[in-house]
């Protein structure tokens, strides 16, 4: 069975990204944590990294696969919008950021078994972007199947 639960999610320039709470369907269930980057910096030559998580709870210990979709932007480059202003950031299933969460067609999806499983969510914001300070948002979709 396949569920596509909403994603949304904000960047305050001083604030977090990415929130939600969603079920996924009667066998499993599915939430969200935000991914809580902080203060981003326009002139800092570090990227700003944050973590987030997918909670998958089943009733029976149950293979299921979480895909992300691409948001305002394309899976291997997404962005969030502040009216016309665009922050480019990614989600990836890998501490070091080497492997981008997608759709299983574009970027990596992630497959788990269990009844209670986290799965993390690292974010990675790109270094010495040009834009002004404000509320910078993006609606992802999650698709849990199982």
């Amino acid at each position: 069975m396949t569920r596509r639960n909403s994603w949304f999610g904000r960047c305050v320039a001083a604030g977090t990204l990415l929130s939600i709470a969603a079920p996924a369907a009667a066998d499993c269930t599915a939430s969200t944590q935000a991914v809580s980057f902080g203060a981003y910096d326009t002139l800092s030559n570090a990227a700003l990294d944050g973590v987030g998580n997918v909670h998958v709870n089943c009733a029976a210990a149950l293979p299921f696969t979480v895909k992300l979709g691409p948001g305002n932007g394309m899976i291997d480059a997404r962005h969030m919008l502040n009216g016309t202003e665009q922050l480019g950031y990614n989600l990836y299933t890998d501490a070091t950021r080497l492997f981008v969460w997608g759709d299983g067609l574009t970027g990596s999806s992630v497959t788990s078994t269990g009844t209670s499983v986290d799965l993390p969510v690292y974010g990675r914001i790109p270094a010495l972007q040009n834009v002004r300070v404000g509320t910078y948002i993006d609606t992802l979709v999650v698709t849990v199947t199982f």
